[in-house]
């Protein structure tokens, strides 16, 4: 698996709305900023994701406008806009912003992410 495809994998995830399928693609020590909160340990991002796929049901996550901007053979960072629907209290809902990933190759060579940073818009 290359970086590329660790993106897509953890997008598709992310869309199968199951934390055990998430998780595998993130390194131990993963960090993530939200909006309205930072998530330092795997239980607290956990619990974020169940949080956001209780409130908005059936949702769908995309990236677009993807860019690479730091790769090495260990390392790859992305930039892209993400764009979400779903369902708010039985109402189609949807919303865009921004995001940071970063990705670290793991000594057995698979790609894990170590951090993402989404911010609305």
């Amino acid at each position: 698996m290359n970086y590329k495809n660790a993106l897509t994998q953890y997008i598709d995830a992310t869309n199968s709305h199951d934390f055990q399928q998430v998780e595998k693609m993130l390194h131990k020590d993963a960090h993530y900023w939200f909006t309205d909160k930072t998530c330092a340990s795997i239980p607290e991002i956990k619990m974020y994701f169940e949080h956001a796929w209780r409130t908005i049901e059936d949702e769908i996550y995309q990236a677009k406008n993807i860019q690479w901007i730091a790769v090495d053979e260990h390392t790859a960072t992305c930039i892209y806009n993400y764009h979400y629907k779903g369902y708010y209290e039985g109402r189609l809902v949807s919303g865009s912003g921004r995001a940071t990933n970063v990705f670290v190759q793991t000594e057995d060579g698979k790609w894990r992410l170590i951090h993402e940073h989404l911010s609305s818009l």
